[in-house]
């Protein structure tokens, strides 16, 4: 039965909203809603991301109203390490896009990145037990986020939020401090890329029902405002073993449906 396309935005809208935060790989989860509800157009998925990511915001007002009281010595450091993540992610995303440097989004790459994600998630969660976390952001954990989204950027399947989290817990960054950094982080990072390839897409002479992409981006905004609630209570008492294992389950299922 072919659902009405509507349906299919809101679907795809709650899949977004989900997952664009949650280190599970919203690349990974698309691309198996859209083997059975059809494929959508790169502006679409960027789009109702733009959605999810707005959504967020006033979850950290606290943090933001921080950020602008900028002459506060914690406030610059902060501003400043965020910054330098951003910045140095956006030079390394316009030399990757300049020079055509990125996986296809098929099955088996992001299956590869789900399982190997997992699979890391486990082992530092299991190394860090033993070690110990700072909450401390420290200038080699603001370089590894910036290198956690190139590589997302590079290898669909990856997860941004995933990435940039893990590489901060194997500096010996808690969950909690690199979670929170990791979103920050992320706020610019992808409302920039978003409107980048919007414009891009725009000149390109694109053409989107502009409707359905207003729909997937209001449910994508609204379950991304959950999503991200409940994740940020989640790890304050949780590790992400779970999500770890979701992901090899995810990745090796993945792997059975391109078999």
């Amino acid at each position: 039965m072919i659902l009405p396309d509507w349906i299919a935005v809101v679907v795809l809208g709650i899949v977004e909203g989900i997952t664009e935060f949650i280190p599970v790989s919203s690349t990974g989860h698309l691309l198996i809603a859209e083997h059975w509800l059809g494929a959508r157009s790169d502006l679409f998925n960027v789009v109702i991301q733009c959605g999810a990511v707005l959504a967020v915001i006033p979850l950290f007002q606290s943090r933001i109203a921080m950020l602008l009281r900028w002459r506060e010595p914690a406030s610059l450091t902060l501003n400043l390490k965020i910054l330098t993540a951003f910045l140095i992610t956006v030079a390394g995303g316009l030399a990757i896009d300049k020079l055509g440097i990125k996986l296809p989004e098929t099955v088996q790459p992001v299956a590869a990145a789900l399982v190997l994600g997992g699979v890391m998630f486990i082992v530092v969660e299991m190394l860090m037990k033993r070690r110990g976390f700072s909450d401390e952001i420290s200038w080699p954990v603001v370089a590894a986020v910036a290198g956690g989204q190139l590589v997302a950027a590079i290898f669909p399947g990856t997860s941004r939020s995933g990435a940039t989290i893990i590489f901060a817990m194997m500096l010996g960054t808690g969950r909690v401090p690199a979670t929170e950094f990791s979103f920050l982080v992320g706020i610019p990072t992808m409302l920039a890329a978003g409107g980048y390839k919007i414009l891009k897409g725009m000149q390109a002479g694109a053409h989107e029902d502009w409707g359905m992409l207003f729909l997937g981006s209001v449910v994508a905004a609204a379950v991304s405002f959950v999503a991200v609630k409940w994740m940020l209570r989640y790890v304050q008492h949780h590790t992400f073993i779970s999500f770890g294992i979701y992901r090899i389950a995810l990745g090796t299922a993945l792997f059975w449906l391109l078999s």
